[in-house]
């Protein structure tokens, strides 16, 4: 039996390895944005893929994000497969219009006749030291829009199978990928038949059963981090899809532990895990020991760079709340 060696590499490169694949597979596959091309976009996310497999598959676009992903409405209307970068989160806020207005609904508009196979790629999140318009957590925009898959992977091997699934998904998607994330490393063999992960599946990343962390994207090595904290036997689950939501890894989880806590940088106040609260309690609640909890970014516009470490959760924010389930269960 032959032995497949790892391949060590950084979230970046697991995911242009998905989109280099993707459209080595499938020519109707195109890659736009912003300084995707020569440039190979500001992350070198895109980088030698406009050398590789030419200018028209792998276009720069003007400075217009309504105009790019209008432009990507289209052509998925005759059949491509578009991938569209937008450069950072809140860049994307002026194709909001034709995201919730078309991307969304032109399935259901059709009565199924005309899906639109469009991958929005969304570079998000802090911990980058990035100003303001640079940092910002738009999940909960996306999920609360009907019509579209949220994904956002967590790890390298994650990186590049959920957005192969994504760019394979006949329905729109918007794959989140968390920026300071993208140059942690591991290995992986992109190869495997399994690479390739299934949308709307969450994973259990470390088991226990003090409480159960329900976390995604950025928050993960934060969740991690607590779970090995002393005096805590914590399970980590990460949803890694946000929309289809995986309500059976999750309940599963917590009606083995009894509690629950969801970490996010996105606000408290309309964040995601209101939604993720409310689900749990729905289905858990004769279950729960303890009121479920959440630990996120403060209800404020994304602050400076210098006060970034105070406004994302971190590991103390996060034992805090533990403490605090553990203090409701023995009350």
């Amino acid at each position: 039996m032959t032995t497949v060696a790892l391949k060590p590499a950084t979230m970046a490169q697991a995911l242009t390895r998905a989109m280099r694949d993707a459209m080595a597979a499938d020519p109707t596959v195109h890659v736009m944005g912003e300084d995707v091309g020569t440039l190979g976009g500001v992350f070198r996310v895109t980088d030698g893929l406009a050398k590789e497999f030419g200018e028209d598959r792998c276009t720069d676009t003007p400075l217009a994000e309504a105009g790019i992903l209008g432009a990507a409405v289209g052509m998925a209307m005759y059949g491509l497969r578009p991938v569209v970068e937008m450069q950072f989160d809140a860049f994307a806020y002026p194709a909001f219009e034709q995201l919730i207005s078309h991307v969304s609904r032109m399935r259901n508009r059709t009565r199924g006749a005309m899906p639109l196979p469009i991958t929005v790629r969304v570079p998000y999140g802090g911990g980058i030291g990035g100003v303001e318009h640079h940092s910002d957590s738009s999940e909960a925009y996306y999920m609360a829009t009907p019509g579209l898959h949220v994904v956002t992977p967590a790890t390298v091997a994650d990186a590049y199978g959920l957005l192969r699934a994504a760019i394979a998904s006949d329905d729109p998607v918007v794959f989140l990928e968390p920026k300071r994330l993208y140059w942690s490393k591991d290995s992986w063999n992109p190869d495997e038949p399994s690479a390739v992960e299934p949308i709307g599946r969450a994973v259990v990343r470390r088991p226990g059963r003090s409480a159960t962390l329900i976390t995604y994207g950025p928050s993960l090595p934060v969740c991690l981090e607590a779970a090995e904290a002393e005096g805590w036997d914590l399970e980590v689950v990460d949803l890694r899809s946000l929309v289809p939501f995986d309500d059976e890894t999750v309940c599963a989880s917590v009606r083995r532990t009894g509690r629950a806590l969801v970490v996010h940088e996105s606000g408290g106040f309309g964040g995601p895990g209101g939604e993720i609260a409310a689900r749990v309690m729905e289905r858990c609640f004769h279950h729960l020991e303890a009121p479920v909890l959440r630990v996120a970014g403060f209800d404020i516009p994304y602050p400076p760079p210098m006060l970034e470490r105070h406004h994302l959760p971190g590991v103390d924010r996060v034992l805090d709340a533990v403490g605090r389930l553990q203090w409701e269960a023995e009350r």
